[in-house]
């Protein structure tokens, strides 16, 4: 086996108030591709910020090509050639992809060391097409998806040439095809020698990409081990210290009344000709690839987007929304899937963010109801399981998963009768999402009715009553629990549904 080229030995961290790391190990060998898995609030976000200099450690060792370092500034980190490719992409929206791949590293020339902004276009140019991406170096970031922002993160990582790069589930926002490209990416990296720390939730990549795996829980060190020698159940049970039996708990329900019915909604160059209805206790799965449309049909159903033709029922009676608080008024309720710019205000406290949406109702005269406003984030705060210090800390302490359930308690604590999921459990760790998908079950057996939105089929296919399938703006096919399976949606969200011949 290759030497290790990063060890970290029994490292602390401690906060006020909470030990987030207790005695971690950590070896990381060239040519290899490491999964740190773990349940959210396991510290694997704390780790990659140690690695990447962001934090100190209280105590313990690193080594980093057979030499104790340690870390002061991310730039240090940077330079000795450790780089972190996040779950969020950080960037400049007002910049152009080259500006934001060479920010923090430009790349100089002549003898006045003047910006090489030529040098650096063309490494750009060379990365993106390195990568296979169809994207041109002087485009704004604002004006680039959300799955090419991603990947851009990801040119800019490989840009520096580090000799560890740190992955934070990097397949989040990717299409199935942009995640096929990204293993070979990943593959490219490893045979280059360059050692991969990959973190993800989704079982099915970890054994498809990596070759050892280090499992934290509670920020203790549990194990580690060859990716080969273990099964699914072996290391989820190292992961939350008991076995998972049920991942989809979804309970039978009757479906009550209709609440909601869209007939031929469009909205132009966006979606077009939607049409399907929504009863109180049901989850109606939404399915598509990235750019389908799903998100936008949803913005519009809670007033964030403009509806130019079709019609809208609720409860019966026609509801065009014009605004998130026409929607709002109505106990609609949507948790978008982007929560670190539309879900959660992360410099903001986890109590301020759950009752935000109820501001209004929580004030007189411009004075805030602190007692109230304490009762309702305490409440629902409790019921979401959220992990932190107290109610006061700002959400950006947060781990993401706990993040996602500052989302979910803050639309809950409204008391919806329609509650839209976008991407629910995005990032999510394993027992977390098992625990949403038992909640949003309950839920729907006390009458709610939800829209939930997942790029994730086995999320779909395990709480759907009903999976409707969208293609380019489009429905393309829809099928009830029992009709749908993997093969018949995939084939209607790539635009072949015609093809199954049924």
């Amino acid at each position: 086996m290759s030497d290790t080229v990063l060890k970290l030995e029994n490292i602390t961290k401690f906060f006020p108030g909470i030990k987030a790391l207790d005695g971690i190990h950590l070896n990381i060998r060239p040519g290899e591709v490491h999964a740190l898995i773990g349940e959210n609030g396991a510290g694997k976000s704390t780790l990659v910020k140690i690695l990447t200099g962001v934090y100190f450690p209280t105590s313990g060792k690193i080594s980093y090509k057979g030499e104790d370092v340690s870390f002061k500034t991310a730039i240090e980190a940077q330079e000795a050639g450790i780089t972190a490719i996040h779950q969020e992409a950080s960037m400049f929206p007002e910049l152009s992809v080259t500006e934001n791949i060479y920010m923090g590293h430009h790349l100089k020339g002549g003898k006045i060391g003047a910006l090489s902004w030529r040098q650096m276009k063309k490494q750009t140019a060379s990365l993106l097409n390195r990568m296979e991406l169809d994207i041109n170096p002087d485009t704004l970031v604002k004006n680039l998806g959300v799955a090419q922002r991603h990947m851009v993160e990801i040119a800019k990582a490989l840009s520096i040439d580090a000799d560890v790069v740190i992955m934070d589930e990097p397949t989040s926002a990717l299409t199935l095809r942009e995640v096929e490209d990204l293993y070979k990416i990943v593959r490219q990296l490893k045979a280059e020698g360059k050692a991969i720390i990959f973190i993800s939730h989704k079982f099915d990549e970890i054994f498809e990409i990596c070759d050892y795996f280090t499992v934290l829980r509670d920020g203790k060190y549990i194990g580690e081990g060859r990716v080969a020698d273990h099964n699914i159940d072996e290391i989820v049970t190292m992961m939350v210290g008991r076995s998972l039996d049920q991942m989809y708990p979804k309970s039978d329900v009757e479906k009550g009344d209709e609440i909601l019915k869209l007939d031929n909604l469009s909205s132009d160059g966006v979606f077009k000709n939607i049409s399907f209805n929504l009863c109180r206790g049901e989850i109606l799965g939404f399915f598509g690839l990235v750019g389908a449309g799903r998100t936008e049909v949803m913005r519009a159903i809670f007033g964030i987007d403009k509806i130019t033709s079709g019609d809208l029922t609720l409860r019966g009676k026609r509801f065009r929304p014009h605004s998130a608080k026409d929607a709002m008024r109505q106990q609609i309720a949507y948790v978008p899937e982007d929560r670190q710019s539309q879900g959660v205000i992360l410099e903001m406290s986890i109590a301020k963010n759950i009752t935000l949406p109820q501001i209004d109702d929580l004030s007189t005269f411009g004075f805030l109801h602190s007692k109230k406003e304490k009762e309702i984030s305490v409440e629902y705060g409790s019921m979401m399981e959220i992990k932190a210090a107290s109610w006061n800390v700002d959400a950006d302490t947060l781990s993401g998963g706990n993040q996602q359930k500052v989302v979910l308690a803050k639309w809950l604590s409204t008391k919806p009768e329609i509650l839209i999921l976008d991407e629910p459990t995005k990032g999510i760790d394993v027992a977390t999402k098992a625990a949403v998908h038992k909640f949003v079950s309950d839920l729907a057996s006390k009458g709610l009715a939800v829209i939930m939105v997942s790029s994730e089929l086995p999320e779909i296919l395990g709480m759907s009553d009903r999976v409707i399938v969208m293609h380019e703006g489009e429905i393309t096919a829809e099928y009830s629990r029992d009709e749908a399976d993997s093969d018949r949606i995939i084939r209607a969200a790539t635009g072949h549904a015609w093809a199954e011949g049924s």
